[in-house]
């Protein structure tokens, strides 16, 4: 099934400054579950000895992103309904493995653990349930969704690196940050005792973006009006917004002359630097100023728990040698972090299904607009993630570990996909070619040997 496409003009690309965004957006999400709970926890039970995978991981991501983002700078189409051209079932394993990876409310619920500690008590189920629901009406309300969840997420990032600058003058040692980076060039390659391979692939799904949350740079950069997307409508709500996100074949394309090509250069450089500055070295810094700090606090204590609660026990050390008003601030960056993400990855699964489900089967519809199945898709998630919790699984590491190396499954698929439709359903100039096609599949490569290693050892336990 190819849909029909249509020649326009390629925009003038603006300024770089004016670019900003959606690597924000993808860091403000990502910069959570992984930074906050993940690789803390790992570097506290085994060392610094796993900072090379991270890096390594955002690396990889790095291209698998830029290539996500080529594919609709140069057509306005997202990459998954790039996908569901050739066959409607990749668009619809995509949305249902999106669906299974952040049904579960680990994100949210880690947040309103860390918020009883802050205040003293509560019951983090019904806390985690009021949030979600805050989160919803919050993505109903937004005239356009994509500047809410933008904004959001820039209040987060700022927060997030005022609390590591802060951190760095007042609790970490020059011989942390010695060992941190003897580690990290020492132990390249290695895995520390204690971490199986299942917590290996959650720490790399959670290390910056992972799984469905990196193809909706798609839709952000759309919104954002980057390239062809400049010509497809925004996603609005359907309550206040005026403007109604476009059904149909919106695939396009512009003329190969030299104005053009001129300008997807330029697009194409800009798009870059912009992702490496704002998504790829803030994951790098947050991760390894995180993962410093949990080693510097908590490295070889025998009372941690597989949950969030050495979160409180930093926070009293934090409270002990520097101050109570550390470790407030502290918690409160972790609450705004997990709870932030948890509003992105409602977004990231709203877009994605009700895009994909708009542009296959509800093109002619007057009724089901993209707007309104973006909605219904939300509250879905949000009524069963909150009957998850009620029904017991609460265990916040439990429901990050099963999102995570979800995560991690779906980005393989969909990076060996991403092979095809850059090279096969783009025009020749503007392809994926030399290094970032070998990146690509070394990207594929390295998924793929995490996955099987896990596959292989669950397989021994049984």
């Amino acid at each position: 099934m190819l849909t029909e496409t249509t020649t326009r003009e390629l925009p003038e690309p603006p300024s770089l400054r004016r670019m900003v965004g959606p690597g924000v957006v993808a860091v403000g999400i990502g910069m959570a579950a992984g930074e906050i709970i993940l690789w803390p926890y790992l570097t506290a039970i085994g060392g610094l000895g796993l900072l090379w995978l991270a890096f390594t991981t955002l690396a990889v991501q790095f291209v698998i992103n830029m290539e996500i983002e080529r594919y609709t700078l140069a057509t306005g189409q997202t990459v998954v309904a790039g996908f569901s051209r050739w066959w409607k079932g990749w668009g619809i394993i995509i949305c249902l493995a999106g669906a299974f990876q952040y049904v579960w409310p680990g994100w949210a619920t880690s947040g309103s653990t860390v918020f009883t500690y802050l205040i003293g008590g509560g019951d983090p189920v019904w806390i985690t349930v009021a949030t979600l629901v805050v989160i919803g009406l919050l993505l109903s309300l937004s005239k356009v969704v994509y500047r809410t969840v933008e904004r959001v997420e820039t209040v987060k990032v700022v927060l997030t690196l005022f609390f590591l600058a802060v951190v760095v003058v007042f609790v970490i040692s020059l011989s942390t940050w010695g060992d941190g980076a003897k580690a990290t060039v020492t132990e390249f390659g290695q895995i520390p005792d204690g971490i199986t391979f299942t917590m290996l692939l959650s720490a790399i799904g959670a290390a910056g973006a992972g799984g469905v949350h990196n193809l909706v740079l798609s839709n952000w950069i759309r919104d954002k009006r980057y390239g062809m997307g400049a010509h497809v409508p925004r996603l609005v709500s359907p309550i206040t917004g005026q403007e109604e996100a476009a059904g149909g074949g919106d695939r396009y394309q512009f003329p190969l002359d030299e104005t053009s090509m001129g300008r997807w250069n330029l697009w194409w450089k800009r798009a870059n630097v912009e992702h490496l500055v704002t998504f790829v070295a803030v994951c790098f810094v947050t991760i390894g100023v995180m993962s410093l700090l949990a080693y510097e606090t908590l490295f070889g204590r025998g009372d941690l728990k597989s949950d969030p609660s050495f979160l409180r026990i930093q926070g009293d050390i934090f409270e002990a040698e520097v101050g109570t008003w550390l470790k407030l601030l502290f918690l409160a960056v972790a609450v705004v972090s997990l709870w932030a993400a948890a509003m992105g990855l409602l977004d990231i699964i709203g877009r994605l299904a009700s895009d994909f489900l708009r542009r296959n089967y509800l093109a002619d519809s007057a009724k089901w607009t993209e707007p309104r199945l973006y909605l219904i898709v939300v509250w879905t998630e949000i009524v069963l993630g909150s009957a998850i919790l009620l029904a017991g699984f609460t265990q916040p590491l439990g429901l990050l570990i099963v999102s995570t190396c979800a995560a991690s499954v779906v980005t393989l698929l969909y990076s060996i996909l991403l092979v095809r439709l850059n090279t096969k359903d783009l025009p020749a100039p503007i392809r994926i070619r030399g290094w970032r096609l070998g990146g690509l599949l070394l990207a594929i490569a390295f998924y793929g040997f995490f996955a099987i290693a896990m596959v292989v050892t669950q397989l021994d336990k049984l």
